[in-house]
């Protein structure tokens, strides 16, 4: 098990995204279909932007550390306002209102440890499942606007209306979600506490939103939004970032790398002591039919970041 470490360096582990390199628009299987990540060049795009995040993601982890050893953690349920900012070319890309709400259904079901594959029988870490986190999202409100760019990569142009995108709403007390076409072949990014606000959120595909209409397989259950939203609210990817990385959670084993498709049951890591690797956690890069749980120590994490204080304080 990892060892929680609170360095200025782990702090610059912040973005994620997911990427189908295949982009497959069908709902066959496709073995070349996995995910990926850009969280480098994402990085350092923010990092040239805006000197002092390092500084700051550095305090966050301060405080979310003191947050978890003086039990300063919200209760009761965290209510989330989803703001989704729909931006389409095309009447496929502009997807339904029922698409939308059931990411929503989604995430609810993922965070509340009501998934149904939740009590998957051959899970290795079922003593370490989070249950519920007690964190709810509500849809809040959905805004439109057709465009004519084909893509719009990775540089938060989607979150600027001068760039043609949509200004995200409230940020401060709503999760925006843009659905957009982001190009290549990323399915989704999303922005760690301590960002700006004026970019804060997450960035999603809208073929990897929901789990209907234009969702595509391998990464049609929604689990695109889980795994961003965990990242939003502070969770980095399970490998740390880096071979036998650490991911700043202390019930999560040793990941040499990140995972894809859905692993053998008793897939093994090569790091020190070869640990059972916790592919089905949804911060790993396996299909969404592959991951269903978060760790306990996830779920402390995450909640940690509303405590009075904290760097999501003002969703309290």
């Amino acid at each position: 098990m990892k060892k929680l470490l609170l360095t200025a360096s782990a702090a610059l582990l912040m973005f994620s995204c997911q990427k189908d390199e295949a982009n497959q628009t069908t709902t066959t299987v496709d073995a070349s279909a996995h995910r990926g990540c850009a969280s480098y060049e994402v990085l350092e795009r923010q990092m040239q932007e805006d000197p002092a995040l390092a500084s700051r993601m550095a305090e966050i982890e301060k405080l979310t550390d003191e947050a978890i050893k003086n039990g300063r953690l919200v209760n009761g349920v965290m209510e989330i306002p989803v703001v989704f900012n729909v931006l389409y070319r095309t009447s496929a890309e502009n997807i339904s209102l029922a698409q939308l709400q059931s990411q929503i259904d989604v995430l609810n079901k993922d965070f509340s440890a009501t998934n149904t594959d939740y009590n998957t029988s051959n899970n290795p870490y079922a003593s370490v499942r989070s249950g519920n986190t007690n964190i709810r999202f509500v849809l809040d409100q959905v805004i439109r606007k057709s465009t004519t760019k084909t893509s719009w990569g990775t540089n938060d142009a989607m979150k600027k209306s001068t760039q043609g995108g949509i200004n995200p709403t409230s940020p401060t007390t709503k999760l925006n979600y843009w659905v957009c076409t982001i190009g290549g072949g990323i399915l989704g990014y999303a922005q760690f506490p301590g960002g700006s606000s004026a970019t804060d959120g997450v960035v999603i595909d809208s073929r990897y939103t929901g789990n209907t209409g234009t969702a595509t397989y391998p990464f049609n259950l929604g689990r695109t939004a889980t795994h961003e939203v965990g990242h939003w609210l502070n969770l980095r990817h399970i490998w740390g970032d880096a071979t036998c990385g650490s991911d700043l959670v202390s019930d999560t084993p040793v990941h040499n790398a990140p995972n894809s498709g859905v692993p053998a049951v008793g897939h093994r890591s090569t790091c020190s002591g070869t640990p059972l690797e916790m592919y089905m956690n949804y911060m790993d890069y396996t299909d969404d039919r592959g991951m269903y749980m978060f760790s306990v120590g996830q779920k402390t994490r995450m909640n940690a970041v509303f405590a009075v204080g904290a760097a999501r304080a003002s969703f309290r």
